[in-house]
């Protein structure tokens, strides 16, 4: 079951990275910087986006991360705003994806439900809406290096934001220790704050609760 789980989620797990970073470097481009539209991240194509480590991860443990995306606040005139919009396209991407998503299982399980095939078909959309959904949320959080953190700079003023600079450093920390609480001490963290917004979206999208 685990094996055909991973197969399932493979696909899932590309498309949702490959849309996320593909905004982002969509929208860093419109803002004036071609940094990433330069690197080949200007792309639908997942080989590009593909971290070895987070796909690694994904396959083990079952969750992981692309590459980033470079951004050159130099390139922008005003850095601050225009990396919010650049940060905020790839969560908005994913929520966009999981609204596609949820309809198209909506319209196939009309159709596709009588078959074994149609079935692991249905399964793989609903845990595409599902990490498309994640992916969104988790990415919100402001957190640094997260993509929530960036849109926080943005809206703060300027001394907050000179603040916040003290805690970027300390960023990944936090979250690696949020991971290993959530892993190791048993602590739902990240269920309790993915759950209400799976079951939100996800009954909107593809008229399923998908709280784990």
């Amino acid at each position: 079951m685990k094996l055909e789980y991973l197969a399932l989620s493979a696909p899932a797990f590309l498309l949702a990275i490959t849309v996320h970073e593909c905004a982002h470097a969509w929208m860093a481009n419109r803002m004036g910087d071609p940094t990433a539209r330069n690197m080949g991240r200007l792309t639908l194509n997942p080989l590009p986006h593909l971290d070895l480590f987070g796909t690694i991860a994904m396959l083990v443990l079952g969750f992981g991360w692309a590459k980033p995306v470079m951004v050159n606040p130099q390139n922008l005139k005003n850095p601050r705003q225009d990396n919010l919009w650049i940060s905020l396209a790839g969560p908005a991407s994913n929520i966009a994806s999981a609204l596609i998503l949820g309809f198209l299982f909506r319209v196939g399980e009309q159709f596709l439900g009588d078959s074994r095939t149609g079935e692991l078909f249905l399964l793989m959309l609903l845990l595409a809406v599902r990490l498309n959904i994640i992916l969104a949320i988790f990415n919100l959080l402001p957190i640094p290096p997260l993509d929530g953190y960036h849109v926080l700079e943005g809206l703060v003023s300027n001394e907050t934001y000179r603040k916040l600079q003290g805690v970027e450093r300390a960023g990944s920390m936090i979250l690696l220790g949020l991971v290993l609480l959530s892993s190791f001490a048993k602590i739902n963290i990240f269920g309790t704050i993915f759950n209400p917004f799976l079951a939100l979206f996800g009954t909107l999208f593809a008229g399923q609760n998908l709280a784990f």
